[in-house]
């Protein structure tokens, strides 16, 4: 069985004339489609990727629209099952395939409760504050960097670094809170290093992630490739703006 997942920022879409089980649409670069990977991988699935150019505007056809009516990735389709979002697929992974790793989305209410909080932080602070930063300067040539946004980028790290009290976001465990935020917060800091001596629980957190057998071809290399596609935008757009 197979999840579709994107892998390629410039990679072009073409839909398969037969999709594979449990296949996510998402682009490497993409934040949240690294967070679906991770747990697809914590869960021993397997991934066949499809890859969008979310610069060309794949996610926009009228074939993509077909699936996901938001235009947005991920999404995954599970044998004619799509869900898109990447914190509704997680947890839809979990939930479906994930009996041999229940603690990833704990049973017990008050534990997912916390689980899912980090979850709308995640979607509401870490994810919205990097992509409200990025995304004029990414598709539609701003040469602006503004300062008020980059200040929301540190408070969310300080946020994050004084709700951890334990080894993970939520308790002692690794959990799809883990899987989810840092895949936000790894981009945020490819882009704007995380300060170990204001931040220290936080560093920490994200070197005891780092160890993950499978974080670094699944993680890293897409949100270093996302800062370097940063880097390089800001600078074409300044020099076409002269």
């Amino acid at each position: 069985m197979h999840l579709l997942l994107v892998d390629e920022l410039f990679a072009t879409y073409s839909h398969p004339d037969s999709v594979p089980e449990r296949t996510p649409y998402t682009a490497k670069l993409s934040l949240p489609g690294r967070a679906v990977e991770l747990t697809a991988k914590a869960l021993g699935l397997e991934l066949e990727i499809i890859p969008i150019n979310l610069i060309a505007g794949d996610h926009l056809t009228e074939e993509f629209r077909k699936l996901n009516p938001q235009h947005t990735i991920p999404l995954i389709d599970d044998s004619g099952t799509i869900v898109w979002d990447s914190h509704a697929i997680i947890v839809y992974l979990v939930t479906k395939y994930g009996k041999e790793e229940p603690g990833l989305y704990p049973a017990d209410v008050v534990t997912r409760a916390k689980v899912n909080a980090a979850l709308h932080f995640d979607s509401g602070v870490l994810f919205a504050r990097l992509r409200f930063y990025l995304e004029p300067i990414l598709y539609y040539g701003s040469t602006e960097t503004p300062q008020e946004k980059i200040d929301n980028l540190y408070r969310a790290y300080e946020l994050l670094n004084d709700t951890l009290v334990d080894d993970y976001i939520v308790g002692s465990q690794l959990t799809l809170a883990d899987l989810s935020c840092v895949a936000s917060i790894s981009s945020m800091h490819a882009i704007f290093p995380i300060d170990g001596a204001k931040y220290p629980k936080l560093v920490a957190w994200v070197e005891r992630l780092a160890k993950l057998p499978y974080y670094k071809a699944t993680n890293l290399d897409g949100a270093e490739e996302l800062a370097k596609l940063y880097r390089a935008k800001l600078e074409d757009n300044r020099a076409k703006a002269k």
